[in-house]
């Protein structure tokens, strides 16, 4: 299984709009990728702090796709890139920091 994890990054001067996020922009891409039949799940993450405490997290929200494979994610996301990638300057001014990764462990 692999993760594709969109990572913004924690920016004091950033814009994010987290209720357009949650209530529209996550809804659409959940049902477009999760169309496919190698999507396993998606989380949301909102950052609340860094490891020592007081300290600010280092991204300020994480979104976590969970695929089969990375052919899977291509082919769920490709068809789709550009609507969803548009809807971005919606809820953020923030670029992201995308990773692959595969899942070793999961409990």
């Amino acid at each position: 299984m692999i993760k594709i994890s969109i990572l913004y990054p924690n920016n004091k001067d950033a814009w994010f709009d987290m209720g357009y996020y949650l209530d529209t922009h996550m809804p659409l891409a959940i049902g477009l990728l999760s169309a496919h039949s190698g999507f396993k799940g998606v989380s949301i993450e909102r950052g609340l702090g860094g490891a020592m405490p007081g300290t600010a997290a280092a991204y300020s929200v994480m979104c976590h796709f969970l695929f089969d494979s990375t052919a899977d994610f291509i082919a769920a996301f490709m068809p789709h890139a550009a609507l969803l990638q548009g809807d971005m300057p919606n809820y953020t001014d923030l670029a992201p920091i995308i990773q692959i990764s595969e899942v070793l462990l999961s409990r």
